[in-house]
């Protein structure tokens, strides 16, 4: 018999009755039942129960015994009685009478609870985090992630994209977010960079020649964290396609993603065919370019049922060019308390308040009713909610100014409608595009021009798009795609003629002299016969979170730091020794 075990403790069943097994693992909890002592035994793949009584050979060893030692034991598989049989597990039938224990490594007091899925302070998690991995939950969004990136490389290769790394140690972009930087000891004074995206390096995969690359791509941004960020590192299905337009793209990773998510999501409905949004259309319709079409609920611009009317907060607004009147539609919300509440929402956003209409039955037909009504009157109201196809019980939120300073806020407020009133569906995976970004946005502040997304992307309309309009009128071969609410990813086809680059950049400011320093080396490569490319790059960390009901991207990550990018259980970042400075040529300048 092998020196530790015959059997996982997933593998008996009531077909091993009778057997000598041995098993190891950890001691998941100890039960003593009045002379009797219980031990669920827990390894990577299962639970087996096991038991000891005073006629076993062990009773005393399995005495000493503690949670999260790690034991071996031999034993006798016995069939548990009919009304102790446990269907919660798949060894559920049976249980292991204890003939041999050896314990192979005895535990501390532990610092937290492995037992359970109790809510425990993160930062004694993040330290512990070896303890923590051992949490059932926790455990199985691992092994989740570990089958996802298995699956989509299976996909990948059967649509005939080949992987391969690209490297780690680089050089600083300046676009994006802030570089890590790494210093150099053989070039004193220089410094590499770890890779925001392989970006520069896939396309010039594609200009070498390879047509589909792939690879499971570690990225590395000095970004604040968020909820589905995680600070430092992070990975992604890094793609790029030669001699491809935008629906090519399309074509090739929309069944992937369907059928991870048809794979990995527990039968819950994936979007059959992912809608193209432009996002002019998602901004007004859905207040954000990350639409969560889970929630049915689209706004309308509203603007001539209030012009002129006798509300001239709105009316007078409407007077001055750009200014807007957004409707949210808000189907089961025709009740003064739920109106009021919304109200109150948007005065702790920041907002002075939201104007709403509702609708009741009344003689006759339907009334609209609240404050805003009583201003605009019957006829106005009643056009609104003709337009917006409302009904008794249902009302209507308004939010006005220009749209670039509200819009937040009223995508914020469609989702807690939605999310309030029972609108947003919970069983589905609801997928899309979002396409037609403009390739550049002025800054309020400052009124400079920036790109608004990738400036590799090729503009809708080549070199005179850019030399011949409003360069805010502009749209790129950009795209996002979006699921729940979720931005999995961007995604482009790329500008690989040096000539619209150029143009592209000098739009921003930047002389040729710049974006020759800063992209010379893809520069060069175009200029030798480039293809025409595209490609995208879903972030693996938030599928697996979509897929895991995780509300922290932290739970579907192995070793994640905390929320100062620190990492508790490694001691990272740490000083480095003087020999160490001295060795690359540095000095640390004086603490402030």
């Amino acid at each position: 018999m092998h020196a530790y075990r015959s059997h996982t403790c997933a593998d008996l069943r009531a077909v091993n009755v009778g057997d000598a097994v041995r098993l190891s693992g950890w001691v998941h909890r100890v039960r003593d039942h009045g002379g009797v002592l219980f031990i669920d035994l827990r390894d990577h793949y299962g639970v087996t129960q096991l038991l000891a009584d005073s006629d076993s050979p062990a009773f005393k060893d399995v005495e000493k015994v503690r949670a999260e030692w790690v034991i071996r034991i031999d034993g006798v598989v016995k069939a548990r009685d009919a009304d102790l049989v446990n269907p919660k597990l798949p060894t559920g039938e049976i249980e292991v009478f204890i003939r041999e224990l050896e314990v192979l490594g005895a535990a501390d007091e532990l610092p937290l609870p492995v037992f359970g899925e109790l809510d425990y302070p993160e930062e004694t998690r993040l330290k512990y985090r070896f303890l923590d991995l051992r949490r059932e939950k926790l455990h199985q969004n691992i092994v989740l992630r570990s089958k996802v990136i298995s699956s989509i490389r299976r996909r990948m290769t059967d649509l005939g994209f080949m992987e391969f790394q690209t490297p780690i140690l680089t050089a600083s972009s300046p676009e994006g977010a802030r570089d890590f930087l790494v210093p150099s000891r053989l070039h004193p004074g220089k410094f590499y960079a770890l890779p925001q995206a392989p970006q520069q390096f896939k396309q010039l995969i594609m200009v070498a020649g390879f047509d589909r690359y792939f690879q499971i791509a570690p990225c590395f941004r000095d970004e604040d964290p968020r909820a589905d960020r995680s600070p430092g590192e992070f990975y992604q299905l890094d793609m790029e396609m030669s001699f491809v337009e935008q629906e090519d793209v399309f074509q090739a990773i929309e069944p992937l993603m369907r059928g991870v998510f048809e794979e990995f999501g527990g039968g819950r409905a994936v979007t059959p065919t992912f809608p193209r949004i432009p996002y002019r259309e998602a901004m007004l319709k859905y207040g954000s370019d990350k639409p969560d079409l889970r929630n049915p609920i689209e706004m309308q611009v509203v603007s001539e049922h209030f012009a002129g009317s006798g509300f001239k907060i709105f009316a007078n607004m409407l007077e001055t060019p750009g200014t807007e009147i957004r409707a949210i539609p808000a189907p089961s919300g025709g009740s003064r308390k739920f109106c009021d509440r919304m109200n109150s929402w948007a005065q702790k956003e920041g907002l002075p308040g939201m104007g709403y209409i509702f609708w009741r039955d009344a003689e006759g037909g339907v009334e609209a009713a609240g404050p805003l009504a009583k201003n605009i009157g019957p006829e106005r109201s009643e056009a609104i909610r003709t337009q917006l196809d409302l009904k008794s019980g249902d009302a209507a939120f308004f939010l006005a100014g220009q749209p670039e300073k509200f819009v937040d806020v009223a995508g914020k407020a469609r989702n807690v409608i939605g999310e309030e009133l029972g609108l947003t569906a919970k069983d589905r995976f609801d997928f899309c595009w979002v396409v037609d970004f403009p390739m550049y946005e002025k800054d309020p502040e400052t009124g400079a021009l920036d790109f608004s997304h990738n400036p590799f992307s090729m503009p809708q309309g080549g070199l005179e798009a850019l030399e011949s309009g409003d360069p805010l009128n502009v749209l790129g071969y950009q795209y996002d795609i979006v699921c729940n609410g979720v931005e999995l990813s961007s995604g482009a086809i790329r500008n690989h003629k040096p000539e619209i680059m150029y143009k592209a950049f000098e739009i921003v400011g930047h002389d040729k002299a710049f974006v020759d320093a800063n992209f010379g080396g893809m520069l060069d490569a175009f200029r030798y016969g480039a293809p025409p490319h595209g490609g995208i790059a879903p972030g693996i960390d938030r599928m697996v979170m979509l897929l895991a009901d995780a509300e922290n991207i932290r739970e579907v990550i192995m070793f994640p730091m905390n929320q100062r990018a620190e990492d508790l259980m490694m001691g990272a970042p740490a000083e480095a020794t003087n020999e160490q400075l001295r060795d690359l040529g540095l000095r640390l300048a004086p603490k402030s």
